[in-house]
């Protein structure tokens, strides 16, 4: 199922390498990725503990890892990379457009090749 693109925030809101939260206009809260120039969207989320990935994440290259209990997702799919964390978080297709971001909010899972490097990786 798709549906139309709706605003998330301005671009320039986002740090380098770092997590932002924001708010889904239901309400519904993810977290925004600037990796290397690429925007990325996933729940905020952790499916294990319930602690905010935006609040209480880091970040290591691809990978967002969850202060709780150190399990990480990859940012690009949302699954688990590391245990504990055995369930995968919703990402979401990102549309940046005149500077703003946008988000297709009834897209399913964004997944993109395990072989696919993360910006800045060398393979």
């Amino acid at each position: 199922m798709t549906s139309e693109p709706v605003y998330l925030c301005r671009l320039d809101e986002l740090e380098k390498d770092a997590i932002t939260g924001g708010l889904l206009p239901c309400g519904h809260r993810v977290a925004i990725y600037m990796i290397e120039g690429e925007v990325y969207v996933t729940d905020d989320r952790c499916s294990h503990g319930d602690a905010s990935l935006s609040e209480e994440g880091t970040i290591d290259g691809c990978q967002v890892e969850c202060s709780w209990h150190f399990g990480r997702f990859d940012i690009r799919t949302g699954e688990p990379v590391a245990s504990p964390c055995t369930q995968p978080i919703q990402t979401y297709r990102v549309t940046v457009r005149g500077g703003s971001i946008y988000v297709a909010v009834g897209d399913a899972l964004r997944l993109a090749p395990s072989s696919e490097l993360c910006p800045g990786e060398d393979g």
